[in-house]
């Protein structure tokens, strides 16, 4: 049976969360920094059901450093007690110039952040993050710079939906995209495609109004009601409308 405490916004008695953004001059490597805290002193340990972005993640939590690959489903964690974690989330398309490596490589892994920045040890105070990775900034990469442009273009852009579609946008063949979104994303462009469509999903469900499934799946794309209902249920691990009783 689910934890009462994920519905409704229970959660939020025990914990919190924001966001802060990075110096103008890491921007074109961070999309944001985040940190939560939660207490559940007396109480027993809460699941935290986190959804999945194709940002790669560097995060600090009392002596755990690491960095996070693109997860490409969904992915609980256990919290228990008090506790604090403070996160970078990297820009997507950015990654490999600090892994050194194709982002693919990492993905569904986490990987001891000392291994791709030393000393990260070290830093634990979400206000030390610019000056953190101002020293560890690597050269420019010019064509991750192109793909992180790329995903850019996808998030604010609604009507791509298809990755024949990016094909021709961006004047490559589908074994070109393919090839630069595993070495510079971690994922493929038909899964950034479907985590941002299914990202409106959300935006529509927080609106609190009520929602025509029918028409949303074929504004995104879908052929059905059931097809949006299982690529939903496939990514966040529950029907659209059992997600939004968590919120």
């Amino acid at each position: 049976m689910r934890d009462p405490r994920s519905l409704h916004g229970a959660w939020a008695s025990f914990q919190s969360h924001g966001f802060v953004e990075p110096a103008p001059a890491l921007r074109c490597v961070v999309s944001r920094y985040w940190w939560a805290r939660w207490d559940l002193t007396g109480q027993p340990d809460y699941v935290q059901l986190m959804v999945p972005y194709p940002n790669v993640q560097l995060t600090f939590s009392g002596d755990e450093r690491w960095v996070r690959g693109v997860s490409r489903g969904r992915v609980t964690r256990a919290l228990s007690g008090r506790g604090s974690v403070v996160g970078v989330a990297f820009r997507p398309g950015v990654f490999r110039r600090f892994l050194g490596a194709p982002v693919e490589s990492i993905t569904d892994l986490s990987v001891a952040a000392n291994t791709i920045f030393p000393g990260a040890a070290h830093t634990t105070d979400i206000a030390d993050l610019d000056e953190f990775l101002s020293r560890r900034l690597p050269a420019a990469d010019p064509i991750g710079d192109e793909v992180a442009g790329w995903v850019d273009d996808i998030v604010a852009t609604r009507e791509l939906q298809r990755v024949d579609q990016l094909t021709g946008r961006y004047n490559v063949s589908e074994r070109q995209l393919q090839r630069l979104f595993a070495e510079h994303v971690g994922v493929g462009p038909k899964w950034v495609l479907r985590r941002f469509r299914l990202h409106e999903v959300t935006e529509r469900m927080a609106g609190r109004s009520a929602v025509d499934w029918a028409v949303l799946a074929a504004d995104l794309g879908y052929a059905d009601q059931a097809h949006l209902t299982r690529d939903f249920s496939n990514m966040f691990g529950e029907p659209p409308t059992s997600y939004a009783a968590r919120y």
